[in-house]
């Protein structure tokens, strides 16, 4: 990914809060007809350090898991804010109008290994912990888990999908937030996007340190 040295993020609890406020990786693999990309929600373990561990589960009907070799190297692809930067939101832009469009947006790339995972226990600890963690997060007020459902039901469920682990070796974070821009172009910039309610990028470029004042 090309990093520009003032947009890049390295600090692993930032990239790591990235993946759990937005799971839904794209899981990119080599196949046989060549690059292949699955669009999958994640489940980061912060063991082993520094890096971690991603788990998921795909359908057994998905070939993903009988085309990639175990211990295949994948890329997975996760994004947080993102938004489309207009000139006009700049107030320097009457000064010179030396300014054009740009998007803005954080996403972390994270390098490993894919291992597939047969084995029950793995399968149910990885369903029971994404339930929990987004039915929380969607706030339901009563959540749903497993045992709402038929025990025969979740086994049949169960019977169904296939566990992926990702062990991750290097993770990349880049985080395009206006950080080269003047500070009065990165606010401008922001409270334009407000006023569209882009507030996730709003928010994520007001706490972006930038490197042109």
């Amino acid at each position: 990914m090309y990093t520009p040295s003032h947009f890049a993020e390295s600090r692993v609890d930032e990239l790591h809060r990235v993946i759990t406020q937005h799971p839904l990786g794209a899981l990119v693999h080599q196949g046989p007809q060549g690059l292949d990309a699955n669009h999958i929600p994640f489940l980061l373990d912060a063991a082993p350090a520094p890096h971690g561990t991603l788990l998921a589960h795909v359908a057994r009907a998905n070939a993903l898991w009988q085309e990639v070799t175990d211990g295949a190297p994948v890329l997975v692809i996760f994004r947080a804010a993102s938004a489309y930067i207009s000139p006009n939101w700049y107030p320097s832009k009457p000064e010179t109008h030396r300014h054009v469009p740009t998007w803005n947006y954080q996403a972390v790339h994270v390098h490993g290994t894919l291992h597939i995972r047969h084995d029950e226990p793995f399968l149910r600890g990885v369903v029971a912990r994404l339930t929990r963690d987004h039915e929380r997060q969607s706030g339901q007020p009563r959540p749903w888990k497993m045992t709402d459902a038929p025990r025969d039901y979740v086994q049949q469920m169960l019977g169904a999908i296939v566990g992926i682990e990702v062990r991750v070796a290097r993770m990349e974070g880049k985080w395009k937030l206006g950080q080269n821009r003047e500070a009065r172009d990165r606010e401008g910039a922001a409270a334009g996007l407000e006023r569209l309610g882009e507030t996730l990028t709003a928010e994520a470029m007001r706490g972006a340190k930038g490197t042109a004042t």
